[in-house]
């Protein structure tokens, strides 16, 4: 294991790097106090080397690496990649690439929905990890040997776990299936939220229209000053705040202090005071202007019954082909087609269409029916008349 702390030995191991089909990444980082992750330490293997590089080392620039991320010859392999790749498209403005991520990729090939490093290792290498040292100060100097021995083994293991989920989607068929689950993660769009757009992420918690509108210049207001400040949203206004005051609508401070999310000392600063503000900029959008206010459709009995049809026929798919239910369809996905056949969900695009979708419309319409057995589910064609 080598430890990188120049510009050179860094160029000279990208270098080398780059003339392998794939590399194993990861990363270590604080975020806890800060909106962006602060990178400490970047672990990455081939083949034949591992590395891990500080870029906490003085004078030491990540442009070498940067580059190799963006050598589409070399696949840049990680494990739940989604923060690690916020971080590289952060300080470089890219999303690496190719990407293969390595829980997604073992969800396809049946190993369990989210499936931790750790048990994806011992699945696969009969390696049991140490992982005291996960939650350690990376950005903390010097770093023990002890943490560094943890650090490097994020991508050691990770080479084996590549060539098996990679011989099982040959085999298997289901490369496809990955390349569809990756487009999230592939997307630029994932790392970085526009202000304007930070409401979307939002669990709905408001009572009208107007509260929406109100709620989605608040979360303009939080996403600018946190990322602005480099601070977390919480640390601005936590969402239960924020879905009290759009839901209140203060007229002015004082009632702003009256609220049991707000501190009456927040509602004197001069945050108190730009939220006022904030506030009627939403009382003036016109309705026209707002999202409209997203709210479930109560299921009757019959669409309960055939929600809990299309459920025993989802878990009968998800066991045949050995992959986990939610993967396939969520409760949400299952209730909207009960109600139409036509619904906008996943569980009706691509492979999720084929394996799922389809044989779900051939029920509601009456073509197949479920049976049992040799104890297991099944799906006939209806008999005619």
């Amino acid at each position: 294991m080598q430890m990188i702390t120049t510009t050179p030995d860094l160029d000279a191991l990208c270098q080398r790097l780059a003339t392998y089909p794939f590399v194993t990444v990861d990363t270590e980082f604080m975020r806890e106090s800060t909106y962006w992750p602060d990178l400490c330490l970047i672990q990455i293997a081939s083949d034949d080397e591992e590395a891990i590089i500080d870029p906490l080392a003085d004078g030491i620039s990540l442009e070498p690496l940067f580059a190799l991320m963006g050598d589409t010859s070399v696949v840049k392999v990680f494990h739940a990649a989604r923060q690690d790749i916020e971080i590289f498209y952060h300080l470089s403005g890219q999303v690496p690439a190719p990407l293969f991520d390595s829980q997604v990729a073992a969800m396809v090939c049946g190993f369990g929905e989210q499936v931790s490093y750790s048990a994806l290792v011992k699945k696969i290498t009969d390696t049991n990890l140490d992982k005291t040292s996960q939650y350690t100060d990376w950005a903390k100097r010097p770093l023990s040997n002890k943490q560094l021995t943890y650090a490097v083994g994020d991508v050691t293991y990770l080479r084996d776990i590549y060539k098996r989920l990679q011989k099982d989607l040959d085999k298997s068929g289901r490369t496809s299936w990955l390349e569809e689950e990756m487009k999230t993660l592939t997307s630029a769009e994932t790392y970085y939220i526009e202000p304007k757009d930070a409401w979307k992420r939002m669990k709905m918690r408001v009572k009208s229209r107007r509260a929406l509108g109100i709620l989605v210049e608040l979360a303009q207001w939080r996403e600018t000053l946190a990322q602005g400040s480099n601070v977390p949203r919480g640390r601005v206004l936590k969402d239960d705040a924020l879905f009290d005051i759009a839901n209140q609508a203060p007229n002015n401070q004082k009632d702003l202090g009256a609220l049991r999310a707000v501190s009456e000392g927040f509602a004197r600063s001069d945050k108190g005071k730009q939220i006022i503000d904030v506030i009627a900029r939403g009382k003036a959008k016109e309705l026209d202007d707002i999202p409209p206010l997203k709210k479930g459709t109560p299921l009757d009995a019959q669409a309960q019954a055939v929600c809990e049809l299309l459920r025993v026929l989802l878990k009968a798919v998800a066991a045949q082909n050995g992959v986990a239910p939610k993967m396939i369809a969520t409760t949400s996905d299952l209730e909207q087609l009960a109600l139409s056949d036509k619904a906008d969900i996943a569980a009706m695009k691509g492979w999720r269409l084929e394996l799922f979708g389809k044989p779900a419309l051939a029920i509601k319409r009456g073509e197949l029916v479920l049976t049992v057995k040799d104890q297991k589910v099944q799906t006939l064609a209806a008999p005619e008349g």
